[in-house]
């Protein structure tokens, strides 16, 4: 079993073409950790934004009765992938990792596969 911290880390230094990652409770839209970004991309804007999205889905969801759950949810840009995955675990209900990815450096599918990993070890 893996910390934020060290959970963390490691998405930032195994996923391929990760330049940031963060934990969030989308119940506040706070940051309970982040790691990478740069000065022109800040995670907790992000993190915080992104809360916007899950919420809107999970309502959206609601509202036509579909009973499955989301793994996870991709954000496509020309340059950038974001990669939002809620945890399911013991002590993840509310919470999600949001993965910043290089397009042109990254693996998709690969990230998708270790995001998965590392959310299953992750500990909250």
């Amino acid at each position: 079993m893996a910390n934020t911290e060290t959970a963390l880390k490691e998405a930032l230094t195994s996923i391929e073409g990760a330049t940031g990652v963060a934990l969030v409770d989308y119940t506040s839209g706070m940051a309970l950790g982040t790691m990478g970004g740069t000065k022109t991309f800040d995670l907790n804007v992000a993190a915080a934004g992104n809360t916007d999205v899950i919420r809107a889905k999970m309502r959206t969801m609601e509202m036509l009765g579909i009973k499955s759950e989301i793994e996870d949810v991709l954000i496509t840009l020309t340059d950038q992938y974001h990669l939002i995955r809620l945890l399911k675990g013991r002590g993840g209900n509310g919470l999600f990792l949001y993965l910043v990815l290089d397009a042109t450096r990254a693996n998709l599918a690969m990230a998708r596969h270790q995001l998965k990993r590392i959310e299953e070890d992750l500990e909250v």
